[in-house]
């Protein structure tokens, strides 16, 4: 049996797999961070959720980044608040030109949310 690691490294050989992933990786990214601010505020999910008024299994799904639907910036802003910490949403210049839906060159800046 693959350990994690080893089926990562074996699925990320596939460029195909390794574009999408890497399409992915500001969201892995912002999802990492959160899960690091409330292990190292020593709370689990179930008290995130009953400072910021929800279930503990919305904040599962915030948290595996795996929803329907997006949180608001309120329900970031509440579980930032949660943690200690301090949502800060900004623009941050690519080092490429992004493309926009009509296959052009577009705006060439990105959202980046940090927690």
């Amino acid at each position: 049996m693959l350990t994690h690691r080893q089926l990562r490294t074996k699925a990320l050989a596939n460029a195909e797999v390794k574009g999408e992933y890497e399409k992915l990786a500001d969201e892995f990214s912002l999802l990492d961070e959160f899960l690091k601010a409330r292990a190292a505020q020593g709370l689990t999910q179930a008290q995130v959720a009953e400072k910021i008024g929800t279930t503990q299994s919305a904040v599962a799904r915030m948290e595996s980044g795996s929803g329907k639907h997006s949180p608001s910036l309120a329900t970031l802003t509440k579980y930032a608040d949660a943690l200690g910490c301090k949502l800060e949403v900004r623009l941050v210049r690519r080092l490429r030109p992004a493309k926009n839906l009509s296959g052009r060159p577009g705006p060439t800046t990105s959202k980046r949310v940090t927690a």
